[in-house]
């Protein structure tokens, strides 16, 4: 069976929880406690070198590290439905927006926590090795987080899914961006109400309540 490292608490394999969810794919889960730094343990890292989560092992043994392997192997291996476009220009307007939801949205919020937080003094970037907090990166971050929420307000204006006109892999990606963003303070507010409209919407959704 395939097995999904976790973490209950943290958002990145919140995406891996959500796409295995709406793919249908049953799998065994084992979760990673991260607060007490599980994930640097030798256990953690003899599976993922990388020590952090999620990681995906499929049925065969083999191991990916990061969402964006674990993505193209659930798409490939369990097509249906299809959550990252179908025609070339579907699939290229779905990797885009993907693109642009980690470039904007998650690195901002990552670089803002991981440049501001006393619990994360020395672990500005993630992985094994130590890197020191840069607070005016935090700054920076913080206002990147603020327009990354005006850019995704103005795309969702008379769309109900981000990209190619249905719900796929960016949706998830956003939704979780958007929830992550409560932890340096930043929410949807009444300036955003395509974007308050549509997180609403995909709150309909059974696998975003993992």
């Amino acid at each position: 069976m395939i097995t999904l490292y976790d973490c209950a608490t943290a958002p990145s394999p919140r995406r891996a929880r959500i796409l295995l969810a709406e793919k249908g794919v049953t799998h065994h889960t084992i979760q990673v406690d991260l607060k007490s730094g599980e994930q640097m343990g030798q256990a953690f890292r003899a599976i993922n070198p990388q020590c952090t989560v999620p990681a995906l092992q499929t049925e065969e043994g083999q191991v990916f590290t990061d969402n964006a392997a674990i993505a193209a192997y659930i798409e490939a291996r369990f097509p249906q439905p299809p959550l990252m476009g179908t025609t070339p220009q579907d699939k290229a307007e779905i990797a885009s927006w993907q693109w642009r939801v980690e470039f904007e949205g998650l690195l901002a919020i990552a670089e803002t926590l991981r440049n501001s937080s006393p619990a994360m003094a020395n672990r500005a970037l993630p992985g094994p090795v130590d890197y020191a907090q840069i607070p005016q990166l935090a700054e920076r971050g913080q206002a990147r987080v603020q327009q990354f929420f005006a850019t995704l307000n103005q795309r969702l204006e008379g769309r109900a899914f981000l990209a190619a006109n249905q719900f796929s892999i960016a949706d998830i990606t956003a939704v979780v961006a958007v929830d992550f963003a409560r932890v340096v303070k930043v929410k949807p507010g009444e300036q955003h109400p395509h974007l308050v409209r549509w997180r609403a919407a995909m709150a309909e959704r059974a696998s975003i309540a993992l």
